[in-house]
C-alpha cells in the first residue's frame, strides 16, 4: 500500500506540471470566456500529459520485470491502463487542433490533423506538424500491439517488435514539441522536458549496445 501511494503520488505530480506550465502563459482569466482559447489550452495540456505519460511508460517498460518482483502485478495493469489512457489523449491532441482551427475560421478538415504528412511543407510549421503525426501513428502501433499481445501465435512472439516503436514515438513528439510545444520552455514543465529525453535517449543507447554486445557473443 506504501509503495502504491507513493508512485501515485509522483505520477500525480508530474501530470500538474502540464497545468502549471500553461496557465502560467495562458491565465484562466484570459481564455475562460473564449470557446477557441478553452480548446487551445486543452489541446496544449493534453500534449503536454502525452509527453509525461509516455515518459513514464517507456520507464515502465523498460523495467518492468524488476518493478513486477518487487512490487507485484498491480505495476503491470497500471502499465496496461496508462497505455490505454495515452492513445486516448493522443487521439484528442489533433482532434482539439481541429475544433480550434474550425472555430478560428479555418474549415473543418479531421484528417489533417492525423494524415496529411507533407515532404515539400509549406514552412516549418507544417514541416513539425509531420514529428507529432508519425508520433500519433507510431504510438497507435505500439499500444494496439501491447493490448493484443495474446490474441494471435504470432503477435505472443512478436508483440514485442511492435511495442518497441514507442521508443521512437516518444522522439518523434519531442520534435514535434521544439517548435509547437508553446509551453515546454516554461517552469516548472521545462525542468522535465529537457531531462526527460537525455533519460530515454540514455535507455536507447544501453539497449542497442546490450543487443550488439549479446549478438555478438
Amino acid at each position: 500500500m506504501k509503495n502504491k501511494l507513493i508512485f501515485y503520488t509522483f505520477w500525480l505530480i508530474l501530470l500538474v506540471l502540464a497545468p502549471l506550465s500553461a496557465l502560467s502563459v495562458t491565465p484562466w482569466a484570459f481564455v475562460q470566456d473564449d470557446p477557441g482559447r478553452i480548446i487551445n489550452l486543452a489541446q496544449r495540456l493534453i500534449g503536454l500529459w502525452v509527453y509525461i505519460l509516455l515518459f513514464i511508460q517507456i520507464i515502465l517498460g523498460t523495467f518492468m520485470p524488476r518493478l513486477i518482483k518487487k512490487y507485484g502485478a498491480w505495476i503491470f495493469k497500471f502499465h496496461i491502463f496508462e497505455g490505454v489512457l495515452i492513445f486516448l489523449l493522443i487521439i484528442l491532441h489533433p482532434l482539439a487542433f481541429t475544433v480550434f482551427n474550425y472555430l478560428a475560421g479555418k474549415g473543418f478538415d479531421p484528417l489533417y490533423a492525423y494524415i496529411d504528412v507533407c515532404v515539400l511543407c509549406d514552412g516549418i510549421t507544417e514541416f513539425f506538424y509531420n514529428f507529432g503525426r508519425i508520433g500519433f501513428w507510431l504510438v497507435t502501433v505500439g499500444v494496439v500491439s501491447g493490448l493484443f499481445r495474446a490474441a494471435t501465435p504470432f503477435m505472443r512472439l512478436h508483440w514485442r517488435k511492435f511495442h518497441i516503436v514507442n521508443y521512437v514515438a516518444f522522439f518523434f513528439i519531442w520534435f514535434h514539441s521544439l517548435k509547437l510545444g508553446l509551453d515546454i520552455g516554461t517552469p516548472p514543465f521545462s525542468f522535465f522536458h529537457g531531462p526527460a529525453v537525455i533519460v530515454i535517449s540514455a535507455i536507447v543507447i544501453f539497449k542497442v549496445w546490450n543487443f550488439y554486445r549479446i549478438s555478438r557473443d
